[in-house]
Protein backbone atom coordinates (compact mmCIF):
# COMPACT_ATOMS: atom_id res chain seq x y z
CA UNK A 1 0.00 0.00 0.00
CA UNK A 2 1.23 3.47 -1.03
CA UNK A 3 2.43 5.50 2.29
CA UNK A 4 0.81 8.62 1.81
CA UNK A 5 -2.53 6.95 0.88
CA UNK A 6 -1.95 5.25 3.76
CA UNK A 7 -1.59 8.10 5.69
CA UNK A 8 -4.50 9.77 4.46
CA UNK A 9 -6.61 7.26 5.35
CA UNK A 10 -4.99 6.46 8.58
CA UNK A 11 -7.86 8.39 10.72
CA UNK A 12 -10.74 5.69 9.37
CA UNK A 13 -8.71 2.47 10.88
CA UNK A 14 -7.67 4.28 13.95
CA UNK A 15 -11.09 4.52 14.49
CA UNK A 16 -11.97 1.04 14.44
CA UNK A 17 -8.63 -0.43 16.08
CA UNK A 18 -5.48 0.49 17.92
CA UNK A 19 -3.19 2.88 16.64
CA UNK A 20 -0.54 0.50 13.91
CA UNK A 21 2.71 -0.14 14.51
CA UNK A 22 5.61 1.34 12.04
CA UNK A 23 9.10 0.77 11.84
CA UNK A 24 11.27 1.77 9.70
CA UNK A 25 14.65 -0.10 9.22
CA UNK A 26 17.49 0.92 10.84
CA UNK A 27 19.64 1.87 7.97
CA UNK A 28 17.20 3.72 7.23
CA UNK A 29 16.81 5.60 10.19
CA UNK A 30 20.46 6.11 9.85
CA UNK A 31 20.74 7.91 6.56
CA UNK A 32 18.04 10.71 7.68
CA UNK A 33 19.20 11.28 10.67
CA UNK A 34 19.80 15.18 11.00
CA UNK A 35 21.59 17.01 13.49
CA UNK A 36 20.24 20.41 14.41
CA UNK A 37 22.89 23.30 15.30
CA UNK A 38 22.16 25.40 18.37
CA UNK A 39 20.63 24.92 21.24
CA UNK A 40 18.74 21.62 22.65
CA UNK A 41 15.22 22.34 22.59
CA UNK A 42 11.42 21.45 22.62
CA UNK A 43 8.65 23.04 20.36
CA UNK A 44 5.42 22.22 20.82
CA UNK A 45 2.39 22.63 18.11
CA UNK A 46 -1.24 23.02 18.63
CA UNK A 47 -3.23 23.13 15.78
CA UNK A 48 -6.45 25.32 16.25
CA UNK A 49 -9.84 25.91 14.63
CA UNK A 50 -9.45 29.44 13.15
CA UNK A 51 -13.48 29.77 13.53
CA UNK A 52 -13.52 28.71 17.31
CA UNK A 53 -9.86 28.16 18.45
CA UNK A 54 -10.48 24.89 19.94
CA UNK A 55 -7.40 22.79 20.01
CA UNK A 56 -7.32 19.93 17.27
CA UNK A 57 -3.95 18.37 17.26
CA UNK A 58 -0.70 17.94 19.32
CA UNK A 59 2.68 17.24 17.97
CA UNK A 60 6.14 18.06 19.47
CA UNK A 61 9.47 19.03 17.97
CA UNK A 62 12.45 17.42 19.98
CA UNK A 63 16.29 19.03 19.10
CA UNK A 64 18.49 16.58 21.08
CA UNK A 65 21.19 14.91 19.80
CA UNK A 66 19.28 14.76 16.44
CA UNK A 67 16.08 16.39 15.29
CA UNK A 68 12.87 14.03 15.38
CA UNK A 69 9.41 15.45 15.25
CA UNK A 70 6.48 12.82 17.47
CA UNK A 71 3.29 13.34 15.87
CA UNK A 72 1.44 11.54 17.95
CA UNK A 73 -1.98 9.47 16.42
CA UNK A 74 -1.19 12.34 13.88
CA UNK A 75 -1.57 11.61 10.09
CA UNK A 76 1.75 13.23 8.73
CA UNK A 77 4.35 11.28 6.66
CA UNK A 78 6.15 10.41 3.35
CA UNK A 79 8.19 7.77 2.07
CA UNK A 80 11.27 9.68 2.31
CA UNK A 81 10.91 10.33 6.30
CA UNK A 82 11.34 7.42 8.05
CA UNK A 83 8.76 6.74 10.79
CA UNK A 84 8.91 4.53 14.42
CA UNK A 85 5.54 4.22 16.03
CA UNK A 86 4.63 8.51 15.49
CA UNK A 87 8.46 9.25 15.93
CA UNK A 88 9.82 10.93 12.52
CA UNK A 89 13.42 10.96 12.04
CA UNK A 90 15.60 13.63 9.46
CA UNK A 91 13.48 16.57 10.25
CA UNK A 92 15.41 19.45 8.98
CA UNK A 93 14.30 22.59 8.94
CA UNK A 94 12.53 22.18 5.61
CA UNK A 95 10.42 19.05 6.57
CA UNK A 96 9.64 21.26 9.95
CA UNK A 97 8.18 23.26 7.48
CA UNK A 98 6.34 20.84 5.88
CA UNK A 99 4.72 19.70 8.48
CA UNK A 100 3.40 23.01 10.11
CA UNK A 101 1.91 23.64 6.30
CA UNK A 102 0.14 20.29 6.07
CA UNK A 103 -1.74 21.02 9.26
CA UNK A 104 -2.29 25.06 8.33
CA UNK A 105 -5.01 25.68 5.97
CA UNK A 106 -8.18 27.66 5.89
CA UNK A 107 -10.16 26.41 8.69
CA UNK A 108 -6.96 25.73 11.02
CA UNK A 109 -3.64 27.34 11.95
CA UNK A 110 -0.85 25.99 13.84
CA UNK A 111 0.43 27.73 17.48
CA UNK A 112 4.15 27.20 17.68
CA UNK A 113 5.65 27.45 21.21
CA UNK A 114 9.53 27.05 21.21
CA UNK A 115 11.96 26.49 24.56
CA UNK A 116 15.39 25.94 24.73
CA UNK A 117 16.19 22.75 27.51
CA UNK A 118 19.52 21.68 28.56
CA UNK A 119 20.85 18.30 26.53
CA UNK A 120 20.06 16.03 29.46
CA UNK A 121 16.37 17.26 29.19
CA UNK A 122 16.14 17.16 25.19
CA UNK A 123 18.05 13.58 25.49
CA UNK A 124 15.25 12.32 28.11
CA UNK A 125 12.61 13.29 25.73
CA UNK A 126 13.91 11.67 23.08
CA UNK A 127 14.43 8.85 24.54
CA UNK A 128 10.33 8.99 26.33
CA UNK A 129 8.73 9.32 22.58
CA UNK A 130 10.93 6.96 21.38
CA UNK A 131 9.96 4.28 23.97
CA UNK A 132 6.03 5.14 23.80
CA UNK A 133 4.93 3.11 21.26
CA UNK A 134 2.10 4.58 18.97
CA UNK A 135 -0.65 6.79 19.96
CA UNK A 136 -4.33 5.86 19.78
CA UNK A 137 -6.23 7.81 17.60
CA UNK A 138 -7.39 11.60 20.23
CA UNK A 139 -5.11 10.63 22.55
CA UNK A 140 -2.13 12.83 21.04
CA UNK A 141 -2.24 15.35 23.82
CA UNK A 142 -2.43 12.79 26.33
CA UNK A 143 0.49 10.99 25.84
CA UNK A 144 2.46 14.47 24.71
CA UNK A 145 1.56 15.59 28.28
CA UNK A 146 1.93 12.73 30.06
CA UNK A 147 5.26 12.58 28.57
CA UNK A 148 6.32 16.03 29.35
CA UNK A 149 5.07 15.99 33.16
CA UNK A 150 8.23 13.59 33.11
CA UNK A 151 10.88 16.09 32.22
CA UNK A 152 12.78 18.05 34.34
CA UNK A 153 11.22 21.87 34.86
CA UNK A 154 7.83 20.71 33.54
CA UNK A 155 6.89 18.46 36.10
CA UNK A 156 3.87 20.83 37.10
CA UNK A 157 2.37 19.66 33.55
CA UNK A 158 -0.83 17.66 34.29
CA UNK A 159 -2.43 15.06 32.04
CA UNK A 160 -4.80 16.59 29.21
CA UNK A 161 -6.87 15.41 26.30
CA UNK A 162 -7.29 19.07 25.49
CA UNK A 163 -4.58 20.74 22.88
CA UNK A 164 -5.27 24.14 24.42
CA UNK A 165 -5.22 23.17 27.86
CA UNK A 166 -1.69 21.36 27.02
CA UNK A 167 -0.61 25.00 25.24
CA UNK A 168 -1.56 26.70 28.16
CA UNK A 169 0.34 25.15 30.62
CA UNK A 170 3.94 24.75 28.05
CA UNK A 171 2.98 28.54 28.10
CA UNK A 172 4.08 28.57 32.08
CA UNK A 173 7.61 26.82 31.37
CA UNK A 174 10.29 29.86 31.63
CA UNK A 175 11.20 31.28 28.12
CA UNK A 176 8.63 29.74 26.02
CA UNK A 177 8.56 32.14 22.91
CA UNK A 178 5.34 31.67 20.89
CA UNK A 179 4.23 32.85 17.18
CA UNK A 180 1.40 31.29 15.06
CA UNK A 181 1.48 30.33 11.32
CA UNK A 182 -1.30 30.56 9.01
CA UNK A 183 -2.26 29.79 5.08
CA UNK A 184 -5.84 30.25 3.65
CA UNK A 185 -5.09 27.41 1.35
CA UNK A 186 -8.23 24.35 1.24
CA UNK A 187 -9.47 22.42 3.85
CA UNK A 188 -8.22 19.05 2.43
CA UNK A 189 -5.59 18.04 3.52
CA UNK A 190 -5.11 15.68 0.47
CA UNK A 191 -4.15 18.90 -1.33
CA UNK A 192 -1.44 19.60 1.28
CA UNK A 193 -0.10 16.14 1.46
CA UNK A 194 -0.05 16.16 -2.58
CA UNK A 195 1.91 19.45 -2.79
CA UNK A 196 4.55 18.39 -0.39
CA UNK A 197 4.69 15.22 -2.13
CA UNK A 198 5.26 17.08 -4.91
CA UNK A 199 8.11 19.24 -3.30
CA UNK A 200 9.97 16.28 -2.14
CA UNK A 201 9.76 14.12 -5.77
CA UNK A 202 11.32 17.47 -7.39
CA UNK A 203 13.99 18.61 -4.70
CA UNK A 204 14.31 15.54 -2.33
Amino acid sequence: MDRRKFLLTAPLALAACGAPRVWAPDEFVAAKAYTHPGPKSLTLYTMRNTGSDNGAHTGLLINASQRVLWDPAGTFGHDSIPERNDVHYGITPRIEQFYISYHSRITYYTQIQHVEVPPATAALALRLVQENGPTPKSFCTVHTSRMLAQLPGFGFIRTTLFPNNLADQFARVPGVQTREYRETDSDDKSVAAARIDAAIQTDP
